[in-house]
């Protein structure tokens, strides 16, 4: 990772900005290297777990990318679901650099598709984060709170 500090970065809590008419949004400072981040890269993907869920971004630094690429790459190339799983991962997905001012431009397909415009929640999931558009994010987060028990005896 460019600009990559030896410091874990863990991505806690949730934030709101705005999203400029480049489509441009900043990453929290807490979530940025210590050097500021800029060439700083993340890798996007169009994330839809279940097909009654609303679309948002997962954005992965490069360790969860790469844990991500590895388990992918060990699956066969023959098998017809693993084929699939690349093409609907890599179709959608994109790569993007933060720049000077500890901002991601997102790619307007990738943003459109999550109905992302004027506004962006960004919610930390430990080792990676995901970019909602406020009212997908207010549907997912009700369904967070009603399932909280079950989702805590994961643990």
């Amino acid at each position: 990772m460019s600009g990559a500090s030896s410091k874990s970065t863990f991505y806690l809590a949730e934030y709101e900005f705005g999203v400029d008419e480049k489509r441009r949004l900043q990453v929290p400072a807490k979530w940025r290297p210590e050097d500021g981040g800029e060439g700083c890269e993340f890798y996007l993907l169009r994330w839809q777990p279940t097909p009654k869920k609303p679309v948002c971004l997962l954005v992965l630094p490069p360790a969860a990318f790469q844990k991500l690429n590895d388990k992918v790459s060990a699956l066969s190339f023959s098998d017809p679901n693993a084929e699939a799983l690349r093409r609907s991962l890599t179709r959608a997905s994109d790569v993007v650099t933060l720049d000077n001012a500890g901002r991601m431009c997102l790619p307007k397909g990738l943003a459109d598709a999550a109905g992302i415009r004027k506004k962006a929640v960004l919610v930390g999931m430990l080792d990676r984060f995901q970019i909602w558009s406020p009212e997908h994010y207010e549907i997912v987060r009700a369904e967070d709170e009603a399932n909280t028990a079950a989702a805590l005896a994961l643990i």
